[in-house]
């Protein structure tokens, strides 16, 4: 596939070269059940049972995979092994990339990222914030293509508690670390990425619970009675998260030695 353009000024900054690379090739087991289809009769965990997720209780459930729900909301669920990668870095790496260069964003992905966006620069660099906080109240204005085309995207990242995690799911695993958010485009989506220490690296686990949006504060399902998610559309996410991840986890190591300070 062709990258994405960048510009001359791109070109003359460090982590050009990550742009550069080879994306990672995708494990061949996940090409496999990408090719597959919809995992309809394991599906994902429920929205309404999220903390199953955040605990490590939702083995039961899918666990890599994507498909319908029966009340036709979309599921996409996804797992990374990361070696050589520590919370820290991922802790690090969410804030990092929504400021500075469109570049930070292009290189987690060079054929479908455009950019990323935080429209609160000024609380994400601000040194008093805990790194794992620095995404929670914050929006990431976002052009990337998961499938049809480049598509706007509005990410609105929030704490656990606001999205709906009970303190007893965040506590339960306390090395674990983790951002959530609801993405406003033409399909909605809520989302939850955790990572926690294991072999030589990390796990990264991904969720999306599509057809789920805001609507007076509270996170609930967005779909006209009786629609249901376009199959292609939770197929195009489970193939663009499992390239994106498998990329970010062959990068990251570097990127972050050579550019943690640039915050």
């Amino acid at each position: 596939m062709k990258k994405v353009g960048v510009c001359q000024e791109e070109r003359t900054l460090p982590y050009y070269r990550f742009y550069q690379r080879e994306l990672a090739q995708v494990p061949a087991e996940k090409q496999r059940i990408l090719a597959e289809g919809p995992c309809d009769a394991r599906p994902g965990v429920p929205f309404a049972q999220r903390d199953l997720f955040l605990k490590g209780e939702d083995t039961g459930y899918c666990q890599i995979g994507y498909g319908l729900q029966p009340d036709g909301t979309g599921f996409v669920c996804n797992e990374t092994y990361m070696p050589g990668v520590t919370v820290e870095m991922l802790d690090w790496w969410f804030p990092w990339h929504s400021v500075g260069s469109d570049l930070r964003y292009k290189i987690w992905d060079p054929e479908d990222h455009y950019f990323a966006r935080a429209d609160r620069v000024d609380y994400v660099c601000d040194p008093a914030v805990p790194m794992r906080e620095k995404t929670w109240g914050v929006n990431h204005y976002i052009l990337e293509d998961i499938g049809p085309g480049p598509e706007f995207l509005k990410l609105c990242f929030k704490s656990p508690a606001d999205f709906g995690y009970s303190p007893e799911a965040v506590q339960t695993c306390p090395e674990q670390s983790m951002v959530c958010a609801v993405g406003e485009s033409s399909c909605a989506a809520a989302m939850t990425h955790k990572w926690r220490p294991y072999q030589d690296g990390v796990l990264f686990s991904s969720r999306f619970w599509i057809g789920f949006g805001v609507v007076e504060g509270a996170i609930v399902r967005t779909l006209p009675e009786g629609a249901a998610v376009p199959a292609f559309v939770p197929r195009g996410l489970f193939a663009h998260n499992i390239k994106e991840f498998a990329n970010l986890a062959a990068i990251l190591p570097e990127v972050y030695r050579e550019n943690r300070e640039c915050l």
